[in-house]
């Protein structure tokens, strides 16, 4: 799956407010830092993931209304970024300014200007953001020689914080509001037009085309959004009819990912709206590439391999990962006594899917060996292990999937600023749900220590 090369940035809601901090003064004036970054390579799509700024010392920059800063301020970032690896760029303030935000005669010059060097030193491109005052807007660019001594921006399409919440701002030239549409009346009296703008030009990823993952693709159709990625390396088989809603008995045979992405076609409502299928596991190459070009993820799998890529995508690359889970329980006699199923979101500052007890580490090697498709295998674990588990059902699978799709809307719209939905667990059994829980990864979880990672990481969680 090709396409033309795009460009996104993308901080730690504790990046953001640390940036804010410093570069939002209290006189009004314009301020500055630097920061280093991380790529994160999609397929067609690469973000800078900042991960840690480098703020000003005492005469490193010179405030008069504007700013600059000194040649020893910007050698000694440059130094710091090509001793660690990373890419720069370069943080500045516009204190008036509210939403994505343009460049002055100064600040091309001051960008464009270095750009060089920091191509030189790092072999990454110069990257600026600017963050706007009013409302804490930031946009991005990467900078680029198209011919000597001839710097150009690549204008990112959309800068996102990563926290409790999503907060991403989209650039108006390349990814434009959607029209007001009859189609989505009702659901924008619910929110308001700003917020639908901002759920329909994210990009989403369904990573499993099975029961909830069907279900929450019809979600994301009738709610507008206008680019949808489905992952499924499946075809449709009969036993998945009770549970399927988007299969017709005609279609059993043929890929999931063909026969999902007609069924979204058919009803969506946004005026534009892109559905692409990839019909390959998340952990094969090709597939994982194509889930870092997402701005949201939702697991919708069943094995520990899915489940532990996922997880490290949530945090190296700074896209929230959305996770539904059923476990149905029958005893000896085939009688149902207990089906839960739960929903959380993953990222920085959330306990990680291994944390919550989503999988287990250990039969993540076993899948990568290939037992888990060995019958005699699965034959050989006890009864009531969690990989021999198949039960399922069509009301439980439509349960879970809303659940999830309620935890991207919270996540996103932040009614009342309220974003966190936690960790939520029902119990079909006794018709109960669960106190919502707010987690934190255990000591010792690798996780914390490789957010916004992104290419940088140590782990190579996708087949080699």
């Amino acid at each position: 799956m090709s396409g033309t090369p795009t460009f996104s940035a993308a901080m730690t809601a504790a990046v953001h407010e640390q940036a804010a901090a410093h570069l939002l003064r209290a006189d009004g004036q314009e301020d500055i830092c630097f920061a280093l970054w991380s790529p994160s390579s999609g397929a067609t799509r690469t973000t800078a993931l900042v991960r840690e700024l480098i703020l000003p010392g005492e005469g490193d920059r010179i405030l008069h209304g504007n700013v600059s800063f000194t040649p020893l301020f910007f050698e000694r970032a440059l130094a710091t970024a090509a001793a660690r690896g990373a890419g720069l760029a370069m943080l500045h303030s516009h204190p008036l300014g509210a939403g994505w935000q343009g460049m002055s005669v100064p600040d091309v010059a001051a960008e464009s200007g270095n750009a060089g060097a920091v191509m030189g030193a790092t072999d990454f491109p110069f990257v600026g953001l600017t963050l706007a005052g009013s409302d804490q807007s930031w946009s991005a660019r990467f900078w680029y020689r198209h011919a000597p001594r001839d710097w150009r921006p690549n204008w990112c399409e959309n800068v996102r914080v990563v926290g409790e919440a999503l907060r991403t701002t989209f650039c108006p030239d390349l990814v434009p509001a959607p029209r007001a549409s009859g189609r989505l009346v009702r659901t924008v009296s619910a929110w308001g037009e700003q917020k639908q703008a901002d759920l329909a030009r994210l990009r989403v990823g369904v990573v499993g085309a099975g029961s909830t993952g069907g279900f929450i693709g019809e979600g994301l159709a009738r709610t507008g959004i206008q680019h949808v990625r489905v992952f499924d390396f499946d075809k449709v088989d009969e036993h998945n009819l009770d549970r399927l809603c988007y299969a017709l008995p005609s279609d059993v045979g043929k890929p999931k990912v063909r026969v999902f992405a007609e069924r979204l076609r058919s009803i969506a409502t946004a005026e534009r709206f892109l559905v692409e299928e990839v019909p390959h596991a998340v952990y094969e190459p090709e597939a994982y590439r194509l889930a870092l070009d997402c701005d949201v993820l939702f697991s919708c799998v069943d094995r520990p391999w899915g489940r532990h890529v996922l997880n490290h995508i949530a945090y190296g690359h700074l896209i929230p990962v959305i996770d539904g889970g059923i476990l149905v329980r029958t005893n000896r006699s085939r009688q149902l006594v207990g089906a839960d199923w739960t929903a959380q979101t993953v990222g920085p500052g959330r306990a990680c899917l291994q944390c919550l007890g989503q999988y287990d580490t250990a039969y993540v090697q076993t899948e990568r060996e290939g037992r888990l498709d060995d019958p005699q295998y699965i034959e050989g674990l006890p009864g009531d292990h969690p990989l021999r588990a198949r039960q399922n059902v069509f009301g439980f699978s439509m349960a879970c999937a809303s659940q999830q799709f309620l935890q991207m809307l919270n996540l996103v719209i932040a009614p009342l600023g309220l974003a966190d939905s936690g960790v939520q667990r029902y119990r079909f059994v006794d018709s109960t749900m669960e106190s919502k829980r707010r987690c934190t990864c255990k000591p010792g979880c690798a996780l914390p220590s490789l957010i916004a990672a992104g290419d940088k990481s140590p782990y190579r969680v996708y087949r080699t």
